[in-house]
């Protein structure tokens, strides 16, 4: 029988799990050995990882652009749209890192009232440059735009490719 098909009674004395017979039983690693497969926060991190990389691509990608076309007025609104863009996504990460261990009610109020204050700030903010002439508005919004598509991006792919340990409930 060739070693592909070796089934859990083909070990031999010698072998890992050949005289324990629950570790003969499962094909897959001990769980003691990663220290993080219960952590329900490691997607989050894992997407804030992937966010700020993001960010980074698409603020180095605007300012080139923006500044080549623009000038200064270019390079500044592309500043300030990745700071917008990737504050306000960055934010909410965050919040919900904060409140990971507390209750659903906790995190939800949270991210409600995190999302009202960004809301208000972000108001506040175009408001006070709205009349300015030191920025180029296009490159302020295609950033804003830019940076949201590439972020929530990355995001997705983070959480939806790290692998957590689910035992259900008996």
């Amino acid at each position: 029988m060739s070693e592909d098909f070796a089934g859990h009674n083909d070990r031999q004395p010698d072998q890992p799990g050949a005289n324990d017979p629950q570790a003969a039983q499962s094909p897959l690693p001990p769980v003691e050995d990663d220290p993080d497969v219960g952590d329900s926060r490691r997607p989050l991190i894992r997407a804030a990882r992937g966010g700020l990389i993001a960010l980074a691509a698409v603020t180095v990608f605007s300012l080139a652009l923006w500044g080549a076309t623009r000038d200064l007025p270019g390079i500044y609104g592309a500043l300030i749209g990745a700071a917008i863009g990737g504050g306000f996504l960055l934010m909410t990460i965050g919040v919900v890192l904060v409140t990971a261990n507390s209750s659903p009610q906790v995190t939800l109020g949270a991210v409600l009232g995190s999302w009202l204050l960004k809301a208000a700030l972000l108001l506040v903010v175009l408001i006070v440059i709205k009349d300015k002439t030191f920025y180029d508005n296009t490159a302020l919004g295609v950033t804003i735009i830019l940076v949201l598509v590439a972020m929530l991006g990355s995001e997705i792919m983070a959480i939806t490719r790290t692998k957590l340990m689910y035992i259900p409930e008996k």
